[in-house]
This record gives structure tokens, sequence and C-alpha cells, in this order.
């Protein structure tokens, strides 16, 4: 079956079945099944079926052995693992960019973007600051993908990310609007910088490995959020992390 949704229903199955499933409406280990999703969601059940054969592919779900699914529960190693892939995808994706040694013309939309983070990074208001933020640090990250130009990084990147806990956006707004969150999202900017300035000059070698440390800023986020529990229920799908196993490696 191919894992990619073809019309408006199942596109609106797939996003309302994965909603339902970040805000803890499945629990962990819940079976999943077909019919109770259409009842619930009013929605036929071919769209349905397919919804929850790409989740399961994503890893949201597992297969149950005498049919239907049950939502999956994620480690603290899960996330980390993510996000080191993450990385080292988007690290790759950086240094064919900067090898293709693109004209000005076809980098200025990264340019641009950044311009305009560098410019939002400035505000007083930091509660808008976050918000407007977050819009263009996704575009940063999509523009690198898009210059790229490789279907199988795009599918491979796409597969990663779309899991609750390693997109680019994934943790770095669930700190609010504090003094110290600002301050690591500027960081963050900082490194958005130099990741171009490596690109524009062609070092792939220097985008790739700065590309990749800028991945682990979510680390120190997700690890800070782990500490306080009003930053982690910001996370989206917090109730899928197994936080037991979390306290008991602490120890």
């Amino acid at each position: 079956m191919k894992t990619t949704p073809r019309s408006p229903q199942q596109v609106q199955a797939l996003q309302e079945i994965r909603r339902m499933i970040l805000r803890g409406e499945f629990a962990v280990g819940q079976r999943v099944s077909e019919l109770a999703v259409v009842e619930k969601l009013d929605i036929s059940r071919t769209p349905v079926r397919l919804a929850l054969t790409i989740l399961e592919h994503e890893g949201f779900l597992r297969t149950l052995p005498r049919g239907g699914f049950t939502v999956r529960q994620f480690t603290i190693q899960d996330v980390h693992d993510a996000i080191e892939i993450r990385g080292a995808l988007e690290g790759l994706a950086a240094r064919r960019v900067a090898e293709k040694r693109l004209s000005k013309e076809e980098l200025e939309p990264l340019r641009k973007v950044t311009k305009t983070m560098d410019e939002i990074i400035r505000m007083d208001d930091r509660a808008l600051l976050v918000e407007e933020y977050k819009e263009m640090n996704g575009e940063f990250h999509d523009l690198l993908l898009k210059l790229a130009d490789s279907a199988m990084l795009n599918r491979s990147l796409g597969h990663v990310s779309s899991l609750p806990f390693s997109g680019p956006n994934a943790f770095a707004f669930t700190g609010g609007d504090s003094r110290e969150h600002i301050e690591l999202l500027r960081f963050g900017q900082y490194q958005h910088a130099n990741l171009l300035e490596a690109i524009e000059k062609g070092q792939g070698q220097r985008a790739e490995a700065l590309a990749r440390e800028h991945a682990q800023l979510a680390l120190k986020i997700f690890s800070r959020a782990l500490s306080r529990m009003d930053l982690l229920e910001r996370i989206p799908g917090a109730s899928l992390l197994d936080l037991e196993v979390a306290s008991r490696e602490e120890k």
C-alpha cells in the first residue's frame, strides 16, 4: 500500500489522528482500531485505514498481531537518537548545499530568512519574538533541505522529523519567553548565521559540522524541559514519553 495521503479526507484523517495521539486522547498502550477512529472522526474507513498505516510507518503506532494498532511509547534514548539522526541528515544536506557553490541569487532566499531572523531575535517583545522566530526557524530548515535538492534526503528527513520529538521546532519553543530561553534561541540564531557563512564560502565540512552541532541545541532544551514539569507539558506528545525510565536512569 502506498503510504502517502492522496485526498483531502486522507490528509484530514492523518492530521486528526496524529493530533489526538499527541494530545494524549489515545493513551500509550491503548488499542486503536479502525472502526473506533471512524466513529470518533466521522470519516469513512478508507482514509482512516491509510492514516493508521502511515502513523505506524512514522513510528507513532505498533501493529497488533490480531489486528488494530497500539500507541507507541518513546524513551529518552529514542528522543536522543532521533535528534542525532536529524542532525546527521541536516549535516549532509548542508554539506551538499555548500559544495554545490550556488550563486548569490540561488542563496538569496536563505540569506533573506537569516536576516529576518536576525531582526526578530533582537525584538524587545519576547512573546512576539518567540512566535515569529518559530515560523522563520521552520522556513530556514525547509530551505536548507530544498537547496540540497535530494529526493532521498527529503524522504529520510521527512520520516525522522515526523516523530513528535525530532523536528527543528520540537523543543525550541517549549521554554516560553523567559530570559534563559531567549538566550538559547539567540545562540541558535548565531549558529544559523555561521551555517549560512559556511555555505556561502563553499565550506562543506564546516557546514556539515555546524548543522550537526545545531541539532544538539534541541537536546539542551529538552534536558531543561525534563527537569521542569511546566515546560515538559508544553512539548507536543509529552504523554508518550516514558518518564519512569528517565527517572531510573538519573538515579
